[in-house]
């Protein structure tokens, strides 16, 4: 098939698409398929030949790359632009998607997740992997996540969703509980994550979480462990317990990074048969009370009584061979490259295309 993997993007959560995507593509090019990856905000705009014959590229694009310590200069990336103009589409992006048989998305955070691309894709009448537009803005949006959490009987932390100025943060910086997590309603890969133990803690985090938006979720900070439920199709995967380093939060470094800076990621998680069992049921109703298709990955608290309290739900959760996804499928006995294939098998079906 020809396929285009779509990644990079101008969210803040670049570095960990370009990684994805670029994996994505490869894998998929070792099977076989014409695959190419193109980055939806920079586009082709360093290719000169027709949009058929990219597909023929040698090496489908992809370049090296990889996740640094810190968030990415979207600025100096909007800079370097060669057109520097509004679109967060790069030249000829929605073109070579329209030539492909498939869009693998490889974006995470804005404009990937958040269903404006898919809508975009759906109006092109082009297949692509994951849930549908209105699936993906659902669980993107954390406080409508957290309503959709409520409804169907998924248990989360006490929350409330905050529109605020600067003028605010001092009224709620004594009003808001503490300990609390403060999270922006669009954020990922744990940026626009703050946590809170202290009232001036607290005045610190609204106030350099105004820089991503004045729109928050406030909740209830549980403690206990951490652990993710990967679905793939309508199955519920393994739980993984991820283990921050000592003394510090599963934060961007402690995600991404190896070594001594990064988190350590169990899997399967040591958990009783019936933590499993409640774990892998509330991401499969969260999963389908939202509408998901294809994939998605529930994130959760197991506290000291065995209760699992939901945090958020991911449509687009990375798909770098050290991923969490990909790190469940093994244990399936699916390898890497076998995941993406079945990915885009699982998105084709939903779409109603069959024998892919």
């Amino acid at each position: 098939m020809k396929i285009v993997v779509l990644g990079g993007g101008i969210s803040t959560e670049r570095h960990v698409s370009l990684v994805t995507g670029t994996s994505v593509c490869k894998a998929l090019r070792s099977l076989g398929h014409k695959a190419i990856f193109v980055d939806m905000f920079l586009g082709l705009e360093n290719y000169s030949g027709s949009l058929e014959a990219a597909f023929d590229a040698p090496d489908g694009f992809c370049g090296s790359v990889a996740i640094e310590k810190t968030a990415p200069d979207l600025a100096a990336v909007r800079a370097s632009r060669a057109d520097h103009g509004p679109s967060r589409l790069g030249k000829n992006v929605l073109a070579v998607c329209a030539l492909a048989d498939c869009v693998f998305l490889g974006l995470h955070g804005a404009d990937g997740e958040d269903g404006k691309i898919q809508a975009a894709l759906d109006l092109l009448g082009v297949p692509y992997t994951g849930s549908d537009y209105l699936g993906s803005a659902m669980a993107m949006d954390k406080a409508v996540a957290k309503r959709i959490m409520d409804s169907c009987g998924v248990r989360t932390p006490k929350w409330c969703e905050l529109r605020y100025t600067e003028g605010d943060i001092p009224r709620l910086a004594e009003e808001l509980p503490v300990p609390c997590a403060v999270k922006v309603v669009n954020g990922g890969s744990s940026i626009g994550v703050q946590l809170p133990d202290t009232r001036e803690e607290l005045e610190k985090a609204l106030r350099e979480l105004l820089s991503f938006g004045s729109r928050v979720v406030v909740e209830e900070k549980i403690v206990g462990r951490e652990l993710t439920v990967p679905v793939l199709g309508d199955k519920a995967l393994c739980p993984i317990e991820i283990v921050p380093p000592e003394g510090s939060t599963f934060d961007y470094v402690a995600k991404y990074q190896s070594g001594s800076e990064g988190a350590r990621e169990i899997c399967p998680a040591p958990i009783t048969e019936e933590e499993r069992a409640l774990l892998g049921d509330s991401a499969l109703r969260l999963h389908r009370a939202l509408g998901l298709a294809v994939y998605s990955r529930a994130d959760f608290i197991l506290d000291r009584d065995g209760k699992a309290w939901c945090l958020e739900v991911n449509t687009l959760p990375g798909m770098t061979p050290n991923s969490l996804i990909p790190k469940a499928a093994a244990v399936e006995g699916l390898s890497y490259a076998e995941l993406c294939q079945r990915i885009v098998e699982l998105s084709l079906e939903a779409r109603g295309i069959k024998g892919a």
